[in-house]
């Protein structure tokens, strides 16, 4: 969060991007700084589909991209997610569906 100052000169609050999102959107959950333990890239289609696994947690954060993208294994990253239910031959999962990610 960043601190401006109004036309008073009395401090105001601006909000990031993810505090704006996560303000709009209920089920929207935020992530700081989380390891990466692995990261899977694969072609479906016209998309490029990457699949993390962060450290401390059991279950898949999905993300699509138009090209392949460097490896993030290892680096900390911050997330913006939905949780979701994929299902795989009859059986549901569930996955974070990942919807902003940058590097920390």
């Amino acid at each position: 969060m960043t601190i401006t100052h109004d036309n008073e000169g009395k401090p105001e609050t601006v909000k990031s991007d993810a505090d704006k999102l996560l303000k709009k959107h209920g089920q929207l959950n935020q992530l700081d700084s989380v390891k990466v333990v692995s990261h899977v890239q694969r072609q479906s289609g016209d998309w490029i589909v990457n699949t993390l696994m962060l450290e401390g947690y059991d279950v898949p954060f999905k993300y699509n991209r138009k090209e392949q993208y460097r490896s993030l294994q290892g680096a900390p990253v911050n997330l913006t997610y939905y949780p979701q239910t994929e299902t795989v031959a009859g059986m549901d999962f569930e996955i974070m569906k990942v919807v902003r990610i940058r590097r920390s």
